[in-house]
């Protein structure tokens, strides 16, 4: 009779440097991981490399001189920054923008989301492999530069928005132009899920996968798309509405696993969520 013995797999921790300088970072961080096979058991980060001196920069300019330093914040949505700085100054100065002008904020704030959205949803698709996701986003996310571009003559640090207004008004048949790439974004994002929700390596590689709990989510302050993928009900746009927000009609996405998949899943819902927005806004 021959026994048969079961042999464990021994395996070595692995220390990896992740970062600063990775095709996937631009510099931005470094991560000390430690790893057991491909689980992640420790992972140590070490920031600061974005330290740009923004506030020292702020002293020597006047509040709208500023609004190109925000621009370079988070060079992928300039219009989003402008506005938040726009909304803080406006604030303390006690001043009201017209509707027009919140309209308009609020409707290159959700295209830049949809692009934000696109960018991250391609090039996590194209980590994994899926590399037609990754070309189909970031088709659409040209198009969208194209309006920003259209409407305040450059496509990254825009400086549209202004302490009081605006840089200058839409130009005539901006909402001709939007509605086509919304129509388009609508029926790529069919076309992205119909590649990934029920794509077994996508779902392998994505659900159970970097799982945020409710309470891990909240102790680290963890906010936006992120946060609602853990099941936090919480969008300021509806809790704290600005820029005239409470005149829209528009659904929360939210998910309650606080997986990468439903991380996906919350983003693809909030880019339908965002065409709804912008057309109410045009």
């Amino acid at each position: 009779m021959t026994r048969i013995t079961e042999q464990s797999l021994e395996t070595d921790k692995m220390v990896l440097n992740f970062g600063p300088q990775h095709p996937s970072t631009h510099g931005t961080l470094r991560i000390i991981m430690e790893l057991d096979g491909e689980t992640v058991t420790k992972a140590t980060p070490e920031i600061g490399y974005l330290h740009s001196g923004f506030e020292k920069l702020g002293e020597d300019l006047d509040f709208n001189q500023y609004i190109t330093i925000t621009d370079r914040m988070n060079y992928l949505s300039p219009l989003c920054n402008n506005v938040s700085y726009a909304l803080a100054a406006e604030k303390l100065i006690g001043i009201e923008v017209s509707k027009r002008t919140e309209y308009i904020r609020v409707l290159m704030c959700e295209l830049s989301r949809i692009a934000d959205h696109l960018l991250n949803v391609g090039m996590l698709a194209v980590d994994l492999g899926a590399m037609t996701a990754f070309l189909y986003g970031f088709k659409l996310r040209e198009d969208i530069y194209d309006l920003f571009e259209l409407a305040t003559g450059t496509r990254l640090t825009t400086s549209y928005t202004l302490v009081g207004g605006l840089m200058r008004d839409i130009p005539v048949g901006y909402d001709k132009a939007v509605l086509k790439v919304l129509d388009e974004v609508d029926e790529v994002a069919n076309d992205i899920e119909t590649l990934l929700n029920k794509n077994r390596i996508w779902q392998d590689r994505t659900k159970k996968i970097g799982i945020i709990s409710k309470e891990d989510a909240i102790s680290y302050g963890i906010s936006g798309p992120m946060a609602r993928a853990s099941g936090i009900e919480w969008d300021i746009r509806v809790n704290e509405p600005y820029s005239s927000y409470e005149d829209f009609e528009f659904d929360v996405a939210i998910a309650l696993n606080g997986d990468v998949f439903d991380r996906y899943l919350v983003r693809m819902e909030e880019i339908r969520q965002s065409i709804k927005i912008c057309r109410q806004s045009l």
